[in-house]
């Protein structure tokens, strides 16, 4: 079993608009993070859901690197990442069950960096983001995620879905 922390948590009202830091959040299965941009309302059977986008983590080792580096700003809200993390490996989380606080999810595809991103900040971080953009998940159990959270992995209960 392995163990990392939510080191920061991030949530936007709308798209376009900035990331705020929040010291907690109430996840929604299928849905994703309630007052979030992405959050659902009409639940995982509406044809605008997107599993994808409920919840998506980033590791703040990633941004300590490019800052160390690449000598880049970069401040974590910035990624567009909801859950700033400390001590997991998201890529390793691709297809796996994990928990997040209380909260169990499935970690889907790695979150790419996109084209917003280098608009917001700089071509040269959405090239240092390339497959260390963090983790986009599913969340399969309601519950609140707060700053401080361990984020667990058990590998013998890992199992694709």
């Amino acid at each position: 079993m392995s163990q990392g922390v939510v080191e920061a948590i991030y949530c936007a009202e709308r798209s376009g608009t900035a990331l705020v830091l929040v010291p907690e959040v109430e996840a929604r299965a299928g849905r994703g993070l309630v007052g979030d941009r992405h959050y659902q309302a009409e639940g995982p059977e509406s044809p605008r859901h997107e599993p994808a986008n409920e919840l998506t983590l980033i590791e703040a080792e990633t941004i300590d690197a490019i800052l160390r580096d690449l000598k880049l700003t970069l401040d974590p809200a910035d990624t567009r990442r909801n859950v700033l993390t400390r001590g997991v490996a998201l890529n390793h989380l691709v297809g796996r069950e994990f928990q997040v606080g209380p909260v169990r999810v499935f970690g889907l595809e790695l979150c790419e960096p996109c084209g917003h991103l280098a608009k917001l900040t700089s071509p040269e971080i959405r090239k240092a983001l390339i497959h260390r953009g963090g983790l986009r998940a599913s969340i399969l159990k309601d519950g609140p995620i707060r700053v401080g959270d361990p984020i667990v992995t058990d590998p013998e209960g890992d199992s694709p879905r």
